[in-house]
C-alpha cells in the first residue's frame, strides 16, 4: 500500500513534509465522489482541502503521500500517481 520513502538529511524545509515523503500523490479523480468528507479526516497533515461531492484537492506541497485517503475512500475515488517532478 505505501510507497518508497524519498528522505535525505536535512530535507524537510525543503520538503515542507517534515523528514520523509513517499514517491507517490494521491489523485482525486472527482467522477464517484459523494462528499463524505473521510479523505479530510483521515489526512494526518491536513492537507486536504474541499467540501462536498468532487470538490476535494490536496496540497501538494504539504502531502506526505502515506497514502490513507486513497485507502479509506469508500467509492475508490482517489488514486495514489507517481509524484510529478
Amino acid at each position: 500500500m505505501f510507497g518508497p520513502l524519498a528522505a535525505k538529511p536535512g530535507s524537510s524545509k525543503e520538503n515542507k513534509t517534515g523528514s520523509w515523503r513517499t514517491l507517490r500523490k494521491p489523485k482525486f479523480l472527482q467522477k464517484n465522489c459523494i462528499g463524505c468528507g473521510l479523505c479530510k479526516l483521515i489526512c494526518p497533515e491536513g492537507c486536504i482541502i474541499g467540501e462536498g461531492k468532487n470538490t476535494y484537492i490536496n496540497d501538494e506541497l504539504y502531502c506526505k503521500g502515506c497514502g490513507l485517503c486513497s485507502y479509506i475512500c469508500p467509492k475508490k475515488d482517489i488514486e495514489m500517481v507517481p509524484e510529478r517532478k
